[in-house]
């Protein structure tokens, strides 16, 4: 999100007249005890009455005015947004925060007192779970029906170069989940011989869409609003289903990987960052490539590995 939609937003709400901000330099703010907190700039707003309001005019050095046309965009449904995020991480976004699990009203029977700590433990996640997100392979765009969108000759090239490399990490993963999409489904396939025992599930949940619309808006690609309404909270529902920390019952690191589509890897990994998922579209990835996101037991996410095709040979990656 760019500094003057950034400004902009945050000027939403306010009513009447023109709102003036204050361009100033963000340096480190008193934080709790001896620590200072860098994360925290200052601004300042000046709302004159509507009576008032002087004529519009050129902003001052330093100032930057917003048009009063400035207007906040409507977030879906689906999506959650704290209402003072600002930029500070929700430790609870997978809604799996221990604390936020626990009963603090219950009390110990014997003591009288709480016995938080121990109570915590019970709900706290022991494993990291390593979320291998990869693209399928290029495909035959000419297919009218998904049946007909089969992998290319160069695809299933791509695939198996995938999977080489998959194999040439000498980690035991757990299963492979896949779109129930053509392209998907064959790619998984191919990918699959060279992972012999790794089990493979299917599910309508990662198949391709439009999640949410992007922002910045392209002029090549329009789909109807109904195909944001129908498609981003089944792909915002794959997010919650598949993208979490271990369940509690989980002793060892695990190792998936998810074979899908372009639009649901690039959405997946901004809510996982807890970027703003209407960015999704700024980024690019090719055929084949690996993604790879880690979740720590505390919630933390890291991006490892953002559509890598390094493996491949230059003559193989395509991004169609």
């Amino acid at each position: 999100m760019s500094f003057r939609r950034a400004l902009a937003l945050a000027a939403c709400g306010l009513a009447g007249g023109s709102v003036l901000f204050s361009a100033v330099v963000v340096g480190k703010q008193p934080g709790r005890g001896s620590d200072t907190d860098p994360r925290q700039g200052s601004s300042s707003a000046t709302v004159p009455p509507a009576s008032t309001a002087p004529p519009a005019a050129a902003a001052p050095p330093g100032l930057l005015l917003l048009p009063p046309s400035a207007s906040c965009p409507p977030a879906p449904g689906w999506i959650e947004r704290p209402a003072a995020n600002s930029g500070y991480w929700d430790s609870n976004w997978d809604r799996r925060e221990p604390l936020a699990l626990i009963n603090l009203k219950k009390k110990n029977e014997e003591t009288g007192e709480e016995e938080l700590s121990s109570r915590l433990n019970h709900f706290k996640a022991k494993a990291t779970r390593h979320i291998f997100l990869i693209r399928h392979s290029q495909y035959n765009l000419d297919g009218r029906a998904d049946k007909d969108r089969t992998l290319t000759p160069l695809g299933r090239e791509q695939a198996e170069l995938t999977g080489k490399r998959l194999a040439s990490l000498g980690i035991k993963f757990d299963q492979i989940i896949h779109s129930s999409m053509t392209r998907a489904t064959e790619t998984t396939e191919i990918i699959s011989k060279h992972l012999p025992g790794v089990k493979k599930v299917s599910t309508d949940l990662l198949r391709e869409g439009a999640p949410i619309e992007p922002d910045p808006p392209v002029s090549h690609w329009k789909p109807e609003a109904v195909q944001y309404y129908e498609d981003g909270a089944r792909i915002e529902a794959a997010f919650r289903n598949f993208i979490h920390r271990a369940d509690v019952k989980q002793e060892e690191d695990s190792y998936e990987i998810f074979v899908c589509h372009a639009n649901v890897i690039r959405y997946i990994v901004c809510r996982a960052l807890q970027f703003p998922p209407e960015g999704w579209l700024r980024m690019s990835l090719n055929n084949g490539s690996i993604t790879h996101l880690v979740i720590r037991p505390n919630g933390r996410v890291a991006l490892r590995t953002l559509g890598d095709t390094g493996f491949m040979p230059p003559d193989k990656i395509t991004r169609t």
